[in-house]
């Protein structure tokens, strides 16, 4: 093999293994969805999308890497559905550091699925129905015992700014 070649397969296998190990998922758009004169939102939570954080993701992501914007005062509905072979949940709680261990009361009432702590199984399904208020900063945080402080958290961002629902991208 040429050196040209053993480079080219190295260099392959690097892509492929960061894909498998932790690169940075993309944002799919159809999961999230909304009716601005509405004013509510529907996103998709998908708990363990793909292997990355050994599952402990949602939507792919892992330890605060996707912001979900939502406007003050939107009628919000999350979807969650457990993709992985591990339970999870899901429940809106205040930035702290270090994250919990355990559940905690949630921020906004209503902003949880059930089966905190035990979680949902395989395949298990809930759905969280809120007002996005008052405005500010959160974590959408996984509460089985260990999920959320080993990575599994997003960011919701409440905003009085914000016209439209959104979906960023954020460094960890």
């Amino acid at each position: 093999m040429t050196a040209a070649k053993v480079a080219l397969v190295a260099v392959a296998a690097s892509v492929t293994l960061s894909r498998a190990v932790g690169a940075q998922p993309a944002i799919d758009p159809t999961w999230l969805s909304f009716d601005a004169a509405a004013r509510t939102l529907q996103f998709q939570l998908l708990a363990g999308l793909t292997g990355r954080n050994g599952g402990l993701n949602f939507n792919g992501f892992r330890d605060g890497e996707l912001t979900l914007v939502v406007p003050l005062g939107w009628n919000t509905r999350m979807e969650f559905r457990n993709l992985d072979v591990l339970p999870h949940s899901a429940e809106v709680i205040a930035p702290q550091t270090p994250l919990p261990l355990e559940p905690v009361d949630p921020a906004i009432p209503k902003a949880l699925t059930i089966k905190l702590a035990a979680g949902l199984p395989t395949g298990g399904t809930d759905t969280m129905r809120f007002t996005a208020q008052p405005a500010g900063d959160y974590v959408i945080f996984c509460a089985v015992p260990g999920h959320g402080a080993a990575g599994m958290w997003i960011r919701l961002r409440i905003s009085a700014d914000a016209s439209s629902p959104a979906m960023l991208l954020t460094p960890s």
